[in-house]
């Protein structure tokens, strides 16, 4: 962003504080920073304007997707003495950059780590979606071999759509051509590596109304909001299956669910969702669940949803550690890298 530090003396120790963190990242930073002067501290707790005084006194603080990084948490951690914003994230929708701007706060970002390991995992739901892998599990722990209502399908030569076709989307288009798929695609910006794939891109209706599978793989933007909804659903095909590893916000949640009583939408796999915010990365098995919708769908035979877990392999930990710590060391160096321009 703007305002880059001025070069820290050789002999000084950065000390930086990384909320939302769990032991997978404590293990993958702290191999990473190893032989560094960082100082890193993990803390479990989510960013908020509760929790931001936990952040007294670090120059850097180190943010994921869920933690809150708007106008009020951000003066807060500037009139503490943070100077830098360092996401372990590519998507940076939950940043008010006009508020770091004003405040002088650096933000910087990991733009990619491992497209391969999102792609594979929105793969992953497509097949165990379509062959009622997780209903199968269930079944057969309980004594039940009967094959009853698990039918799937063929995933070669079906329609897939691939709504994004950044470095993740160009992934999984990949691995559904590998599968045998017709590809379909919707970008402002079309992608040369998946025209060479064979794909066709269409306008959005268009795409909707082809592909059997559509999948979701654009960031989360003004214009992206919300993009499938009510309306857009009823494009669908009957039966289709909808899938969504991007950001929870991308879909209208309330919407699906009339979508999958009518049987429009015949398959569902999230990986985000648009309220994960206070539920995801906690263990909250022992209390009543307080969101309604996200109830609701769970109650679906033909719905997946896993806890934002895509990201989550050793490469792409690696990944973004690796990554995160050289965009703290650039800046410190003066000169940053991955800025996050308002």
């Amino acid at each position: 962003m703007t305002h880059p530090r001025h070069a820290l003396q050789r002999s000084s120790t950065m000390r930086a504080l990384l909320f939302s963190s769990q032991h997978y990242d404590q293990e993958s930073f702290t191999k990473a920073a190893g032989g560094t002067a960082l100082e890193l501290h993990f803390q479990p707790a989510r960013l908020t304007l509760d929790t931001a005084a936990l952040a007294d006194g670090f120059e850097v603080v180190c943010a994921f997707i869920n933690d809150e990084l708007d106008a009020p948490v951000l003066q807060r951690l500037a009139a503490a003495g943070t100077r830098l914003i360092a996401l372990r994230s590519a998507g940076y929708n939950h940043v008010d950059l006009a508020a770091a701007q004003r405040l002088g706060l650096a933000v910087v970002r990991v733009p990619a780590y491992s497209p391969h390991a999102v792609a594979e995992h929105a793969v992953a739901l497509i097949l165990a979606l379509n062959r009622r892998l997780h209903r199968a599990y269930n079944r057969t722990r309980e004594g039940d071999f009967t094959l009853h209502g698990l039918t799937g399908f063929d995933l070669h030569g079906k329609t897939v759509g691939v709504v994004g076709t950044g470095q993740i989307g160009v992934a999984f288009a990949r691995i559904m051509a590998g599968f045998g798929c017709q590809l379909l695609a919707y970008d402002p910006y079309p992608n040369p590596e998946l025209l060479a794939l064979g794909a066709r891109y269409l306008p959005l209706p268009e795409l909707l109304r082809e592909a059997r599978i559509i999948s979701l793989h654009c960031p989360l933007t003004e214009h992206t909001r919300h993009l499938i909804n009510a309306q857009s659903l009823a494009q669908l095909q009957p039966g289709a299956m909808l899938i969504n590893t991007g950001r929870g916000a991308l879909v209208d949640t309330p919407a699906l669910i009339d979508a999958l009583k009518s049987g429009q939408l015949g398959y569902l796999g999230l990986d985000v969702y648009e309220e994960e915010a206070q539920l995801f990365f906690e263990d909250r098995s022992d209390l009543p669940l307080q969101d309604d919708v996200l109830a609701r769908l769970l109650t679906f035979p033909n719905v997946i949803i896993t806890a934002h877990q895509a990201f989550l392999t050793r490469e792409a930990l690696d990944a973004i550690a690796a990554t995160t710590l050289d965009n703290i060391n650039r800046w410190a160096a003066g000169n940053p890298q991955n800025l996050v321009m308002g």
